[in-house]
């Protein structure tokens, strides 16, 4: 909020910053905190004890923070289609004023650049390519399916990201493993983010963005979102096939056993309540199971290195996006 003061414009900072950490919706945050803890996590694994808590801690802070900044720029690109999908969003009410919150998100990016180039310059590749796409990703939702791609790929950098900023990149960098990874955190948000515009339908088809579900239609997109639940499951599988993913790894270890099963059973679970309810407010509130299932996902390739605190992360991860979604009772803000 602003107030007029002769001529200059003041701004009122606690207003303003209670609407921006809102337009944030941290709940969201724990798909990039996990995704890039993944890399973390492997970091660890191929070379234990090499990363101190220092830079852990600030890697996760930075990865829990991206999500709130490029939504803020998201919202910003897209409020077209939020006026009529999201009418009581601060930005769209003018409670969050898009010119100011825009600078700031470019001004808190420029120190995540600056802290990740402290950490490791390698990390500021992933960074910077994680933004671009999270800005093409606004144009390309208009594209069918590719939206979802360019968005998978966004998420994807996180993991990578993870990997680069724990310390000097192992050699060598590349694996088919690690491929596999990147591309099956690719698959689950592609995979979560078309769920999530079941409930931007009517305002994607008047703003002009033809995302799959309004290509196709409602009734269209409800049986591909069931065929869609099993693409990640599908493409594990497919990947311990071609032994890019070790099947010694996993064989033995209960805790991913455990991790996966639930994953599937959430993305089974999410696409049923998406069959069921493709519009109104149930579409809304069906997100959180929606969210659950991709980080569930994601988890579960923690599980294939470090079942244990695989384990912690998907309690916490359940309990908390709940949470924090709970506090967003109204569907069109």
């Amino acid at each position: 909020m602003t107030e007029l003061a002769g001529n200059k414009e003041v701004i009122h900072w606690p207003t303003f910053l209670k609407a921006y950490v809102k337009s944030m919706r941290l709940y969201y945050a724990f798909v990039t905190g996990i995704a890039g803890w993944i890399g973390v996590s492997f970091y660890d694994f191929c070379a234990p004890g090499r990363t101190d808590y220092f830079r852990k801690t600030a890697i996760l802070l930075l990865l829990f923070l991206s999500w709130g900044i490029n939504q803020i720029i998201n919202d910003f690109l897209g409020l077209p289609e939020d006026r009529v999908n999201a009418p009581r969003r601060p930005m769209v009410t003018g409670e969050l004023q898009p010119i100011l919150a825009l600078k700031v998100s470019i001004i808190l990016l420029l120190g995540v650049i600056f802290v990740t180039w402290f950490l490791s310059p390698w990390a500021t590749i992933p960074l910077l390519a994680g933004i671009l796409l999270n800005v093409f990703y606004e144009y390309a939702k208009g594209w069918s399916i590719f939206g979802n791609v360019v968005f998978g790929l966004s998420i994807s950098m996180c993991t990578v990201y993870g990997f680069l900023a724990s310390g000097p990149p192992p050699v060598p960098v590349i694996t088919t493993n690690r491929v596999s990874v990147v591309l099956l955190v690719a698959i689950l948000n592609g995979v979560m983010t078309y769920f999530t515009y079941f409930k931007d339908y009517e305002g994607d088809r008047i703003a002009g963005k033809r995302t799959f579900i309004v290509h196709h239609g409602l009734q269209v997109s409800r049986f591909a979102g069931v065929l869609g639940a099993f693409l990640p499951t599908g493409a594990f599988f497919f990947f311990l096939l071609i032994d890019w993913i070790s099947k010694e790894d996993i064989l033995y270890s209960r805790d991913f056993v455990f991790c996966g099963l639930m994953t599937i059973f959430l993305q089974l679970w999410t696409a049923v309540l998406f069959f069921r309810h493709p519009y109104g407010e149930r579409t809304y509130f069906s997100l959180v199971t929606n969210i659950r299932a991709c980080v569930a996902g994601q988890i579960a390739l923690i599980a294939i290195f470090n079942g244990s605190l695989a384990l912690y992360l998907f309690s916490a991860s359940y309990v908390f996006i709940g949470f924090l979604f709970d506090l967003y009772k109204d569907s069109k803000s």
